[in-house]
């Protein structure tokens, strides 16, 4: 055992060890007896009396003895009230009154607890509160049940707060019962021994459960072997307790074969911490006191017979270590030189969080100065100051702010100073001369006095917070005792027998992986890096769906989703494809094609696809979508689905409820069909899918998986492919989701008594609720639930104010929102809160975010009991007028709609989306209703996409154009509502709005040109000379108005923005958004009977001016973008025809992208497209796997042109497979890059097609 106990903690153990159902040593049931009532005399003491008739004796409740209660001789916070309940007893609850017919009671007060009589420790509520609220009058009982209940000996009653017109006055009671349990006392050296009796051992179910406390940090409590290698190990390292298993299932540790975990903090404080490990088969509870960490683990652990070696003692010493707390940064303790020695001496031990405080101050005599020992940024610092001469500074430690406890001792022996730490010496301080160094007489610990006192001390960086223990000076003890009754030195602020620090960062409060930090008061979280934010890293910094972020106005691309919010779901990236309808993109391992031989149901085939994100995500993910689907391409050639004989299947694929499922592309689940059977076009209408035909040719089942349940596909199996010439392959496309059902999720609620009840919201240490709402009325609460005390509303106040209100057991506190525009304009406006354990916030729309900081040391558990009203109150008043949608509570949308729809008077859904979103739809766009949220019409804009945001663009060719004819288009339209119609001769045109952008580098250019059958004419172009020529020409008798600019070369190759708007007469010019003109026309101000517009060449004669004349035989080489005449988009109907339009391309005009600078490949927008079309990767091979799967021009077109080159060639139309056939091995040949199995399964089906026609739909 030497290698398993020579760390064994030095500790006393309570050991309970059991198979079945005992937790704990202690009873746990009808624990409510009083047990003070019966006390003797004795039993009671107290800092002090104010007499005989009010000592601490007549301290029982509701009695009237003595003076009825008792009462110290001076009321401050330094007074205590002490039972000693006689053994060590379970305390379940405590009473407390104030003294009998007097005005002297209570209103706050500490309650501690110890064992011994020493060492005291503060008992806290919810891991944070430390008071109670005491008596508001003399006589009425306070009653506090605890949760969780104390083991102790002796409690003690300190006063906080009393009645300010009285003095403290206190009648107690505590409730409980007796506590008795096994000890044994261990001294580092020693152990127990558990032996295995195999016939008591549980392969189901253990319990070990044990109490412990220490002085020491570090050290084993227990450990375990077995026969296979595995063990448990319970252990202490820097006062947190370590739980390590290793199940012993593999030779070589791995992660999943070894547990690590850590619970509790700063548990060498001498006082008992109770260690529970529960196993239920594989599943393992490890609680430490009220910590409780659940997790899966392999292998079993059982423990059963006791024996020890060693220096075992089975009974309970007490070691004798008084600590000090420093409450405040006010806190001192003032101590006389009491050695009579010729030297400067001190020791002590210290704990803190704080990086900073003064530790020790003390003037020095004959040198005439001081020595300071205090912290800085964590590190300890000795300085030495004498007037006139620079300060002598010694640095030693680091990182002493770790909550640990640490020893100092300084020694100055006539004229050297040195300083150690944790036994480590500092380098010394330079000799400071010839005189001896000699105290004042004082020493000040933790911090200094008021300047009232006359004392000389000072604290450059602030007084000390923490705990110090085992002071002394020149090498005697300091007796705190003495100090604390009043006999020797002084202090202020001080908690004397007991270490007040407590660890705000266990547990750790910072939520998703936040980095906790903390002084003795706060806690901090550090959430770099982790995709959250707030206070306690709660609140995503991403959406919860490509919805959501379509609605901010973003387009296309990769994007970080958190589709669960502030849920426990960690962010993950994916691409979303803002169409008119929004696609969720989430891409696998397996997008390639994949070819299967040789197998059978003995030995089938398994294709795992692994996605980019957890099934969990995935899961929540398809949740939130209105829909979602999979393309599934599964080709085969004497491959079948299904066995014709007996109906089992041969091939099956898995989802994410890892079910089989044996339905295929474009079935439901229940029809276990594939899409031919479907449509009645199978190539064998005996059977429901293709494959099943047993062909020795190729064929596929090709479909849509879209029953979400069971997306996405993530396991395919394949079991014949084992028979001559069979073969199968699969290609799985990305799982596509679209539109987001929690988004749009809205109801309406008709009057102000009308509301939603859900189930109460859980949201004990840290919650969010996040909302829109819009309406027309100037108040109405949004939200409300209830508890015993605390509660949440959320409310529209005033039509310019939004509150948030809430009570977790502080009190009541309030965060509004003030707006300088109304809320009630019928727009949808956003509301988000948050509370946790350090504040609560609001935050409304874009306006500042208002918070509210926690009270130090408050409650802080939010405990509601009612159930959840939305749009209303339990009391059917101030309810809600309006819409409220997308309601989520900590990351989960409350389905509004499906509950409004069994409620009266509120109704599912919510029109007028345009209103708050119409800004979003973008040049010229149109904003649409839908029943679910909003579209952007953008049929009148030269732009196309969700927002009417993505320009038009082609690249002109040398000699190219684009012809817009509109009085053709008034003959196809006369009798409809087109626009186009209003250009028609019988109309008379007043004003235009042109809009375009172009580069080039040719010189003379057409850019625009607009005609008339009045031989009048716009014509925009740029001149030999690179000028910028608008020239108008608004009556044919008249020669043309020209407007020149010649501030810079236009045919430079940048891209150039012109926007051309006419009032009848007055035309206003804009270049490049800063070159501005008005001119007034002379030649007319209407444009009768427009004929064409043309972009490039003009074709046709024209009675045009010469420059025109001479820019139109030139026509325009270079880039055309968004080209607008009011209301019509020649580019947009040339390359996006929507209908039938009178458009004429002639040359070459194709689409492309003025954006892009010069050299930069032309071809990457349409890359971009391709990529944003439902593939969300990018890759060379896709276009042969396509060949495959669909129709291809491109390989068609080249096929037969290579036939028809052969048949000319050698004019035997016997041998065309043959040449084929060289033909595709030939291209596999050059095709080295492409992937080997894909090519030849290319040529195969090539050479299929060119004997069998009837195989064309399905490859080319």
């Amino acid at each position: 055992m030497g290698s398993v106990t020579g760390a064994v903690l030095k500790t006393l153990l309570l050991l309970s060890t059991q198979n079945w159902n005992r937790v704990e040593a202690g009873n746990s049931y009808d624990c409510d007896d009083p047990l003070v009532s019966a006390l003797p005399q004795a039993s009671f003491s107290s800092s002090s009396e104010l007499s005989s008739s009010h000592g601490p004796g007549f301290a029982r409740l509701n009695r009237r003895d003595g003076a009825g209660g008792w009462s110290p001789l001076v009321s401050n916070k330094y007074q205590w009230l002490q039972i000693d309940l006689g053994e060590r007893m379970e305390v379940t609850a405590v009473a407390t009154q104030g003294g009998y017919g007097s005005s002297n009671w209570v209103t706050s007060y500490l309650l501690m607890f110890s064992d011994s009589g020493w060492n005291w420790k503060q008992y806290r509520q919810e891991d944070s509160i430390w008071g109670f609220s005491g008596n508001a009058n003399a006589d009425s009982v306070v009653y506090y049940r605890l949760q969780p209940s104390i083991k102790a000996r002796f409690l003690r009653f300190l006063p906080l707060e009393w009645n300010p017109k009285g003095r403290i006055g206190m009648r107690i009671e505590v409730f409980g019962c007796a506590y008795r349990s096994e000890v044994v006392d261990l001294d580092g050296k020693s152990s127990l021994l558990y032996r295995f009796d195999q016939k008591s051992l549980s392969p189901i179910k253990d319990i070990i459960s044990l109490k412990f406390k220490t002085m020491q940090s570090d050290g084993i409590l227990l450990h375990r072997e077995g026969p296979n290698g595995d063990h448990i190990t319970l252990q202490l390292r820097r006062g947190r307790l370590f739980l390590l298993i290793n199940s012993g299932e593999a030779k070589l540790p791995t992660t999943s074969t070894l547990v690590n975990l850590t619970l509790g903090s700063l548990l060498d404080d001498q006082h008992w911490h109770s260690v529970l490990i529960q196993r239920l088969g594989k599943q393992v509870n490890f609680t430490v006191d009220e910590h409780r960490h659940h997790f899966h683990a392999q292998g079993e652990f059982n423990f059963v017979n006791l024996d020890y070696e060693g220096n075992v003692s089975f009974s309970c010493s007490q070691p004798q270590s008084m600590p000090v707390t420093f409450l405040s940064s006010r806190s001192y303790l003032a101590l006389p030189d009491f050695s009579g020695e010729e030297e400067v001496s001190a020791t002590f031990q210290f704990r803190t969080w704080n990086k900073a405080g003064l530790l020790l101050f003390s003037e020095l005599q004959l040198v005439s100065g001081s020595i300071l020992l205090f912290l800085s940024d964590g590190k300890l610092k000795l300085n030495l100051y004498q007037p006139g001469k620079l300060p002598s500074d010694i640095t030693a430690g680091v990182g002493l702010n770790d909550g640990q406890w640490h020893s100092v001792s300084l020694s100055a022996k006539k004229n050297h100073l040195s300083v150690a730490v944790d036994g480590q010496l500092a380098s010394a301080a330079p000799p400071l001369g010839p005189e001896q160094i000699y105290s004042d007489g004082t020493y000040y610990f933790g911090g200094c006095p008021d300047k009232s006192f006359g004392s000389k001390c000072k604290s450059p960086l602030g007084g000390f917070q923490g705990c110090m223990r085992l002071i002394s000076i020149g090498g005697r003890v300091v007796d705190l005792i003495s100090v604390q009754q009043g006999s020797l030195g002084n202090f202020s602020d001080l908690q004397i027998d007991s270490c007040g620090i407590s660890d705000r960062c266990s547990p750790n409060y910072c939520e998703h992986g936040g980095e906790c930090s903390q002084s003795w008061s706060a806690f901090h979280c550090n959430c770099t890096n982790t995709g959250y934010r707030g206070a306690t890293c709660h609140n995503s910094i991403y959406e919860q769906s490509c919805e959501a972020y379509k609605h901010r106005g973003n387009t296309s691309g990769f994007y970080y989703i958190d589709s669960d919010g502030s849920g426990p779901l960690e962010p993950f990236l994916l691409y979303c494809n803002m169409t008119e309808t929004t696609w969720t993109i989430i891409q696998h391992n397996g997008s390639d094609l994949t070819r299967v031989r040789n197998t059978n149901p003995e030995n089938p085939y398994a294709g795992f696809f692994e996605y980019v994100a957890s099934m969990e995500q995935l899961q929540a993910t398809i949740n939130r979508a209105e829909h979602c689907e999979q393309e599934f391409t599964y080709y085969c050639k004497k491959s079948r689905l299904v066995n014709k004989q007996d109906g089992t299947p041969l091939s099956w694929w898995v989802g994410r409820t890892n079910e089989t499922q044996t339905y295929w592309g474009g079935s439901s689940p229940d029809l276990q069909k594939c899409t031919c059977g479907l449509e009645g076009n199978c190539i064998d209408s005996q059977y429901y899918c293709n494959c099943d035909a047993d062909r020795n040719e190729w064929t596929n089942d090709t479909g849509l998986l879209s029953y979400k349940e069971h997306l996405p596909v993530t396991k395919i199996v394949i079991t014949d492919t084992g028979r001559l010439h069979s073969e199968a392959a699969y290609k799985l496309g990305p799982l596509l989701c679209r539109g987001d059902r929690s988004f749009w999720n809205s109801a309406s609620f008709d009057t102000e008594a009308s509301y939603l009840h859900f189930p109460t919201f859980h949201g004990e240490l840290s919650a969010d609720v996040s909302f829109f709402f819009k309406t027309t009325a100037s108040s109405g609460v949004f939200l409300e639930n209830l508890g015993i005390t605390d509660f949440i509303r959320i409310e529209l106040r005033s039509p310019t104010v939004v509150t948030f209100s809430f009570d977790v057991g502080n009190g009541p506190f309030e965060i509004s929102v003030q707006s300088p525009t109304h809320f009630n304009d019928n727009q949808w406006h956003h509301v988000r809160i948050e509370r946790n354990m350090k504040e609560a916030s609001l935050q409304v729309d874009q306006l500042t975010r208002k918070t509210q900081p926690a009270p130090a040391d408050g409650h802080v558990l939010l405990q509601l009991n009612s159930q959840l009203f939305v749009g209303g109150t339990a009391t059917r008043q101030r309810g809600f007028l309006g819409c409220i949608r997308s309601l989520q509570l900590n990351g989960m949308t409350l389905d509004l709609e499906e509950r409004a729809q069994v409620t009266p008077e509120v109704q599912p859904g919510c029109r007028g989306h345009c209103s708050s979103y119409g800004k979003l739809c973008r040049n010229g766009g149109i904003c649409r209703e839908r029943p679910i949220g909003f579209f952007c019409d953008c049929t009148f804009s030269a732009y196309t996409g969700p927002f009417c945001s993505n320009e038009i663009s082609a690249y002109f060719g040398s000699g190219s154009s684009v012809i817009y004819n509109f009085q053709e288009n008034y003959l196809l339209s006369k009798n409809s509502s087109s626009h186009a119609a209003s250009f028609h001769g019988d109309k008379k045109l007043s004003r235009e709005m042109i809009k375009f952008s172009f580069r080039t580098t040719r010189t003379p250019s057409l850019l625009l040109f607009v005609s008339s059958f009045y031989k009048e004419y716009l014509s925009v172009i740029i001149a030999k000379n690179g000028d910028l020529q608008i020239r108008y020409k608004l009556n044919r008798y008249q020669e043309p108005d020209v407007v020149n600019f010649d501030f810079k070369n236009m045919a430079d190759g940048q891209l150039h923005h012109v926007v051309i708007n006419r009032e009848e007469g007055v035309v206003f010019i804009e270049i490049d958004n800063n070159t501005r003109r008005q001119v007034h026309l002379s030649s007319g101000t209407e444009f009768s009977a427009v004929k064409s517009l043309v972009l490039g060449r003009i074709l046709e004669h024209s009675d045009v001016d010469q420059e025109t004349a001479l820019a139109g035989a030139q026509g325009f080489t270079g880039c055309l973008s968004a080209v607008q005449l009011s209301h019509v988009a020649p580019l947009k109907a040339a390359l996006h025809p929507s209908h039938p339009d009178p458009v004429t391309v002639t040359g070459h005009v194709t689409e492309s992208s003025c954006v892009a600078q010069p050299g930069t490949d032309a071809t990457s927008r349409e890359r971009t497209h391709l990529f944003a079309d439902h593939s969300g990767t990018i890759d060379d091979k896709e276009p042969l796997a396509n060949a495959i799967k669909s129709d291809s021009a491109v390989i068609g077109g080249l096929i037969a042109v290579v036939i028809f080159i052969l048949l000319c060639i050698t004019a035997i139309a016997v041998r065309i497979y043959q040449q084929k056939r060289l033909y595709k091995r030939s291209e596999a040949k050059r095709s080295e890059n492409v992937d080997s199995a894909e090519a030849v399964l290319k040529s195969e089906l090539t050479i299929q097609n060119a004997v069998s026609e009837n195989q064309k739909e399905y490859f080319f």
